[in-house]
């Protein structure tokens, strides 16, 4: 049956397939198709006009709202052009997605008729209802106000029959209601202060941007199997399931073959986002089954929030279209890779990227270091932050398991930037280290050119890692949005630097020339950020107990590594930097726990409902029929014969109520124990009891259902196994 239900789906789906319109032009000819971009802009838009926009996007001026009627009418006549009718201000409130509210261009002509119109006022501001989202109790349930507010630095775009305009989201009050506004903050934070120290090197940079390359990565199951897992329906992951015999151990799927259904829904995908201005570059199988990666070349880092933030929702979109359902969740399967979204992370100025590894002169090779161990400052300070930006319920599952980062950040650089380090941290005289670049490496096969090799390795058990001209953070998990990293990086980033730049200046004017201020800086800083770097395998348990001696965060409860948000340092840090003040993170941490509350709250009830309304059912019905054939034995049969013939029932039917016993009695337990979570009102003790008492239950009663999986016969197992959802027909 179930062999006839793969040919069945996999003959609908090819024919879905073939059907896929692939344009004629090559995709640099229909890049951005729907993107009101700068190209648009020009053509669209009064020269006096466009030039005031430039300005904007490119050098940060203020908006002139006089020239938002002008603006929104190009774009309204560049928009009908694609059948568009509505607009919405898109934006990022503190659930993790994405919102919008979609307004019609059609008003009253006042002579019975009707008009298309959209004004600048509709272009630069929108007031959604705040009190629907979470505010964290900055906002009260009756106080509906808040204000979306467009961001010109993201390119308006056109889905379907609406114009979406990225915006940024805030309360009554002023403080930020999502993610995009402290990111924002951020970034300019970041671009202050990396530029000043620039200037020590470089007195003509004018600005200095934060880029992110992201790397997506997502598992593909088919929507019918997709349908009859409740778990997955209402979780995004498997609770319960046991392992498919054959898995990722052949490493046969990692960089293989693209299944033709998967290369079909891969290609409708970069198509649809390369029309939206997705720079789509790399595609490939991941290392598990079924799993699968997309990355784009990198973008200003804004942008690039916003490109993921779409790209997620496509991707959910299309998968439906090619008969998948796409899982972003960081663990959908247990014993197999999670899924994760390394964000590549690097500074560039308006003349070269500052991370891009050492020069031919002593100033560019001492640029080099500074930013490098600036950064490594940045990470080794806030190091438990870094982690509470990426921590969530979900991505609590990956880390530390399967090829992804421990849960202790540190700092991966590699044996020659390392000794170079350690040769500067130690030389007592006021000298430029001289750094090689890359570095030819011949090998003996015929036909095989010189390779050339990076000052560093990859390790892929470093949480981040330098990897030749940008840091990969790796412990970001594939369903989160981007920004909470990219906060806390770019945050902690501008921090380091103008600390950096405060204590420099303070030497030079003791008389101290620049370059031995700068050497003598750096040398503290090698010193005091030396417990960070890394280079050891992350999974050891010799690197746990290393780890905690050199002072780093090692705490693993997710709910208590959120207070990493309230510790004075972060709180200092974010409020001097001008990103996010106390209030605001006050705010972001309850809704943290509230999500990790709801999180475990719906998998446990899930799970509870999955064990007594499935599970035990199907394992006592089994049961049933063995002690039938018991029966029916001692009826035939001599009762000495019939008991040898019956040995192997009758050791299934006690395993059978062993574990049903088990699950009966700890499904009980986990219900109490939520329920005593529920009365509990402060949500941080709330999360801390869900994380201590209920999810680890929901782990120990698994291991029994598995058990059961592979004893009860096949056809009576209702809910699809492992090894029919993870390999794609």
């Amino acid at each position: 049956m179930t062999a006839l239900r793969f040919k069945v789906v996999e003959e609908a789906f090819r024919k879905k397939a073939a059907e896929v319109a692939t344009p004629a032009e090559r995709p640099s000819d229909y890049f951005a198709k729907y993107v009101f971009n700068k190209q648009k802009m020009f053509k669209y838009l009064p020269l006096k006009v466009y030039n005031k926009m430039m300005d904007v996007i490119e050098n940060g001026a203020p908006l002139d709202r006089n020239i938002a009627d002008e603006v929104a009418d190009g774009m309204k006549t560049w928009a009908m052009q694609f059948g568009v009718t509505h607009c919405t201000h898109w934006f990022q409130p503190l659930t993790g997605g994405t919102a919008e509210k979609h307004d019609s261009f059609m008003e009253h002509d006042w002579k019975g008729g009707m008009i298309e119109e959209f004004t600048g006022k509709e272009l630069v501001q929108q007031e959604p209802d705040a009190s629907s989202f979470p505010s964290g109790g900055i906002r009260s349930s009756f106080e509906a106000r808040g204000y979306s507010a467009w961001d010109p630095t993201s390119p308006v775009f056109v889905v379907g029959d609406t114009l979406m305009i990225p915006t940024v989201f805030v309360s009554y009050t002023g403080e930020a209601l999502d993610y995009k506004a402290p990111l924002k903050k951020a970034l300019a934070a970041v671009d202050r202060a990396a530029t000043e120290v620039c200037h020590f090197f470089y007195p003509e940079v004018k600005k200095v941007t934060a880029n992110l390359g992201w790397e997506q990565e997502y598992f593909l199951v088919d929507e019918d199997l997709f349908a009859v897992r409740p778990d997955l329906v209402m979780t995004g992951r498997t609770l319960m399931g046991h392992e498919s015999a054959k898995n990722q151990q052949m490493d046969d799927h990692y960089f293989g073959a693209i299944p033709e259904r998967v290369a079909a829904f891969m290609r409708d995908l970069e198509i649809q986002a390369l029309e939206l201005g997705i720079p789509c570059k790399t595609r490939h199988n991941e290392v598990a089954p079924n799993q699968f990666e997309l990355a784009p070349i990198f973008e200003e880092c804004n942008l690039a929030v916003d490109h993921n933030m779409l790209l997620m929702s496509l991707m959910r979109r299309i998968a439906r279209k090619h008969g998948f359902r796409c899982l972003l969740h960081e663990k959908p399967f247990a014993g197999i890779n999670g899924s994760g979204k390394h964000n590549n992370w690097s500074l560039t100025t308006d003349t070269g990227v500052l991370l891009h590894g050492p020069g031919k002169t002593p100033e560019e090779n001492l640029r080099f270091v500074t930013f490098i161990v600036e950064s490594l400052m940045a990470v080794y300070k806030h190091n438990g932050l870094l982690k509470a930006s990426i921590m969530s319920a979900t991505n609590a599952h990956r880390l530390g398991a399967n090829e992804a980062p421990p849960a202790i950040i540190s700092s991966f650089l590699g044996s020659q930037l390392s000794t170079l380090l350690d040769h500067l941290e130690n030389t007592t005289k006021d000298e430029l280290i001289k750094l090689g670049g890359k570095q030819g490496m011949k090998l003996d096969v015929p036909q095989i050119p010189e390779l050339v090799v990076d000052n560093t390795d990859r390790n892929r058990t470093s949480p981040f890692a330098f990897t030749g001209n940008r840091f990969e953070f790796r412990a970001v998990g594939s369903e989160a949005n981007c920004a909470p990293a990219m906060i806390a990086l770019n945050t902690a980033m501008a921090e380091a630097l103008t600390n950096f730049k405060t204590r420099v200046d303070a030497l030079m004017k003791k008389g101290e020339a620049k370059e031995t201020a700068l050497l003598d800086v750096l040398r503290e800083d090698i010193k005091t950020c030396k417990p960070i770097r890394f280079d050891g395998n992350g999974y050891s348990e010799e690197w746990q107990a290393e780890a905690k001696k050199r002072g780093l965060d090692c705490e693993s409860s997710c709910p208590v590594v959120f207070d990493q948000y309230l510790a004075p340092d972060s709180v200092k840090m974010f409020e001097s930097m001008r990103v996010m003040n106390k209030k605001e993170l006050e705010a972001r941490n309850e809704i943290k726990w509230e999500t990790y509350i709801k999180k475990i709250q719906i998998e446990a009830r899930v799970f509870g409902d999955l064990s007594l309304n499935h599970i035990i059912p199907m394992a006592t019905k089994y049961q049933s029929m063995l002690v039938d054939n018991v029966n029916k034995l001692r009826q035939i049969f001599p009762a000495e014969r019939a008991a040898e013939l019956s040995k192997n029932n009758m050791d299934l039917i006690e395993q059978i109520s062993e574990h049903t016993n088990y699950i009966s009695t700890n499904v009980k337990l986990l219900v109490e124990n939520r329920k005593v979570a529920n009365r509990i009102e402060d949500p941080r003790t709330k999360a801390v009891a869900y994380h201590d008492t209920v999810a680890p239950l929901m782990e120990d009663i698994r291991k029994h259902i598995d058990k059961l999986e592979e004893i009860v016969e096949d056809e009576m197992w209702t809910l699809p196994k492992y090894r029919e959802m993870l390999f794609i027909q």
